[in-house]
């Protein structure tokens, strides 16, 4: 019996109108990920690989087509349906942080379980521990303006595992970080892959991609 993939893209389009014109920008996307795959999805700027990100991560919908997670399809899902889905199944690590500056590290972690109807024993003490685990343990109660990129960026995927989710996307994870700090931080996701996540990387640099299992190019709308 064949395994079902934890993701499946079907045919997906999506288009956007500028004006009374119709740009396709997602030509039938076909995709399989896995349980515990590390996968990066590489193209330039144009590609359609940021649209591609927002439907996997289901901050967007496709125009046509179908998206079954673990088998299930969820294009028909409604918004309540879709948001609870993305919270609970999907962490978010993003290129710009997006930490709420006027809150600690620890808050910004703790932030994602306001809205998910998972009973997580004594959440900030996982928070806490997670901090640690990403050697942060002697700034959680810094607000980002006091850290680094790179203490940030720790910051943000400690968020994305505080509901435990199956899938951590992460959109261009060190694309505001130098070298070094961004080697530290692809070892942190390797890490998280090695430890039964499903890691799904959106990126244009080669050498990141590189560091995934599996690598899907996107030019153009296709994959190819």
């Amino acid at each position: 019996m064949e395994n079902i993939p934890i993701i499946e893209l079907k045919e997906i389009r999506k288009s956007f109108f500028i004006g009374n014109r119709e740009i396709e920008v997602l030509k039938g996307i076909n995709i399989k990920i896995y349980e515990k795959e590390s996968i990066a999805i590489i193209g330039q700027s144009g590609s359609g690989k940021t649209t591609l990100m927002n439907i996997i991560g289901c901050m967007d919908r496709a125009t046509s087509g179908t998206y079954l997670f673990k088998g299930k399809d969820i294009t028909t899902f409604n918004d309540d349906e879709l948001s609870s889905f993305r919270n609970e199944s999907i962490g978010f690590v993003f290129q710009q942080f997006h930490l709420i500056p006027y809150i600690n590290a620890l808050d910004n972690v703790i932030l994602p379980t306001i809205y998910s109807k998972k009973n997580i024993d004594n959440v900030k003490q996982k928070a806490i521990s997670l901090l640690t685990e990403l050697g942060m343990h002697d700034r959680i109660y810094n607000k980002p303006t006091q850290l680094s990129g790179g203490q940030q960026q720790r910051v943000a995927i400690a968020r994305a595992l505080i509901n435990d989710p199956e899938i951590i996307l992460a959109d261009e994870p060190t694309g505001a970080l130098d070298t070094k700090t961004s080697s530290e931080i692809m070892d942190i996701l390797t890490s998280l892959n090695e430890k039964g996540k499903t890691i799904i990387i959106i990126t244009h640099e080669q050498e990141i991609a590189n560091r995934c299992k599996k690598i899907i190019r996107i030019s153009d709308g296709k994959i190819v």
